[in-house]
């Protein structure tokens, strides 16, 4: 019998017939046929012409454009979705990989239109943005043309998007496949060996019982053990891969084209990292203390997550879809009514279950239609936290669902932004209503949560840079060499507090941020330091603050971070505003300590 079976997790699955109602709707094949047809019209229509449009000309082409994205990402977005909740089925794969490839036979008709835009001549794209009439499509045009350095030749893009599929594209697939697919065998004495999935072990992280903990450690590094080789290989051959397109699109480092996506420049990032690094003593005095809690002559990384206190509270799905209704409502009315909204209509898959794949998402859809979360539900109180911080992102694709298509979804840093002030109203709400040992327990995983999202996405992005440079510099790289440069970054962060141990060096290979989108952990970084400054804000303003909050969602991707952000009185550019964050995260170091204190008089 498997955890999951005996944690008794909510049988609650997603309803994905907004979208399609199987594989086989003939609605799919209807799509495309329709998206070939109005793809190969735009492309008569406007191939060579883009220069020639006036500003109504262009708003009306960008508006044909994303019209035909819209239609082209919902069989693509099915595909995936499928893909994430059943991963070893032969079926589903072959369904996705034949969306993509008709994804990119359409993305090749099209190509030129963004080429274009990006080669308009600065004064005449300056006259064009300056028109209202395309006031609507200004930050897109913006944002498009910041890769004009980067663009190559329509043949040259084309080859790039048609060998995608069998390349890196295919990379990631098999990374998905591999790993959701993986069954873990776990023996603890006195009880029947369990076969789990890797959700299930990484669950047993947080078990009270440090033999349960340490044996879940030596599962999964068994069990990545026996998938170092390929998955060592799919990381090399991506890392060379990102080397070669950056080498093709003239990047001068492997961070660039992130920081471009993000809009954000490499100062920011290296000012946000910096200070990271720069309060890693944080991590320290804090896993001192739990060390003294726990009563543990030393902590390794069986005992990072492992709770304070024999009681482990655990949480049906009811009680914490209760929970963050209720959080949420207490902030705004209108974000508890937009989260009730993926209880009510389905819009959550939070089973776990074989070839389901690890981890939590947030899937926006687009915005004619309804975003959708998935997670791994086990009935414990961080999974609460889970589901509070993907129904943040959540509400924020609801209500961004008032911009079209090309303004809908956010940069990563900011799309991190509601999820984690989502998980902050859930901690307030369930810290006032603590008893003494409680709030402990509770201060101590919102720590730990906030650790693991600051620093450990700060020490995880230098991994990551570590890698990509070393595999430029030295060739391919041995499982132990890159085992070194994660054992290195992630040690920095605990210093003396914590020793992660050599069964560890592998557990960088089952992140599968590395694998599908490079240098994406720093946005949680961001998004963290910013909620946690945002919210000292709205507790000194008030109920007002929620007003410009909601605003701010409202907006989704139509105005860069640094806009959005200005909106409510924040220069990403300031380091006092990012010290304000982690001012804001040693103040509740300071109240945990008060707790600890305060627990031993009692």
């Amino acid at each position: 019998m498997s955890i999951a079976q005996e944690l008794a997790p909510p049988k609650v699955r997603w309803d994905l017939s907004s979208l399609f109602s199987s594989p086989d709707d003939p609605k799919i094949e209807s799509t495309w046929a329709a998206a070939r047809k109005t793809a190969d019209a735009f492309a008569k229509k406007y191939r060579g012409n883009v220069a020639s449009l006036d500003a109504a000309g262009l708003a009306k082409a960008i508006k044909e454009y994303e019209d035909l994205a819209v239609s082209v990402a919902k069989p693509t977005g099915y595909a995936s979705l499928l893909f994430t909740c059943d991963s070893g089925s032969p079926s589903v794969g072959a369904f996705m990989q034949k969306q993509m490839e008709y994804a990119s036979e359409l993305n090749v008709q099209v190509l030129f239109f963004e080429l274009e835009i990006q080669a308009l001549p600065e004064a005449q794209a300056a006259k064009m943005l300056a028109d209202p009439v395309l006031a609507n499509y200004s930050h897109y045009i913006k944002v498009a043309r910041q890769f004009s350095p980067h663009r190559m030749s329509e043949k040259e893009e084309v080859i790039l998007e048609e060998t995608a599929n069998t390349g890196s594209r295919a990379w990631v697939r098999l990374f998905e496949e591999v790993t959701s697919n993986h069954v873990y065998h776990l023996k603890l004495p006195g009880k029947p060996a369990a076969e789990l999935s890797q959700s299930e072990v990484l669950a047993l992280f947080r078990d009270p019982n440090r033999e349960t903990r340490v044996a879940a450690c030596e599962c999964l590094s068994k069990g990545l053990k026996e998938q170092e080789r390929v998955l060592t290989f799919i990381s090399n051959n991506l890392w060379q891969d990102k080397n070669v397109d950056d080498r093709l699109r003239k990047f001068e480092y492997p961070e660039q084209a992130r920081h471009l996506s993000n809009e954000l420049d490499k100062e920011t990032v290296d000012l946000v990292i910096k200070l990271c690094k720069k309060h890693y003593g944080l991590v320290e005095r804090f896993y001192n203390i739990k060390r003294e809690i726990l009563g543990l002559p030393e902590l390794t990384h069986a005992d990072r997550y492992a709770p304070l206190f024999e009681t482990h509270e655990m949480v049906e799905w009811e009680k914490a879809k209760s929970i963050v209704l209720e959080s949420f409502g207490k902030f705004s009315p209108t974000l508890s009514s937009e989260a009730k909204a993926f209880f009510d209509n389905n819009w959550i898959d939070a089973e776990p279950r074989k070839g389901k794949q690890g981890g939590a998402f947030c899937s926006y859809n687009t915005p004619d239609l309804h975003p959708v979360v998935f997670l791994n539900y086990l009935n414990k109180m961080d999974d609460v936290m889970t589901l509070a911080h993907e129904l943040g992102h959540g509400v924020h694709a609801s209500l961004s669902r008032e911009q079209t298509y090309l303004n809908f979804i956010g940069t990563l840093p900011l799309a991190e932004l509601a999820s984690t002030f989502g998980e902050m109203l859930v901690f307030e709400s369930l810290v006032k209503e603590a008893k003494l040992e409680d709030k402990l327990a509770l201060y101590g995983e919102k720590i730990e949560g906030i650790f693991a999202t600051i620093f450990r996405q700060a020490a995880m992005f230098q991994f990551e840079s570590a890698c990509h440079r070393a595999r430029r510099e030295e060739g391919e790289l041995s499982p132990e060499r890159v085992g070194e440069i994660w054992q290195e970054k992630i040690q920095e962060m605990f210093g003396n507090s914590l020793t992660l141990g050599e069964e560890h060096s592998l557990w960088w290979s089952y992140v599968s941020h590395f694998i599908a989108s490079p240098f994406y952990v720093y946005a949680y970084s961001f998004g963290e330091l910013l909620v946690l400054s945002l919210y000292e804000m709205a507790k000194k303003e008030g109920p007002s603050f929620a007003g410009r909050y909601e605003k701010l969602l409202r907006l989704g991707g139509s105005q860069s971070p640094a806009e959005l952000m200005h909106s409510v009185g924040v220069d990403l550019k300031s380091e006092k505003f990012w010290l304000g964050g982690f001012e804001a995260l040693e103040k509740l170091i300071n109240s945990f300590e008060g707790f600890w204190r305060e627990y031993k008089k009692a």
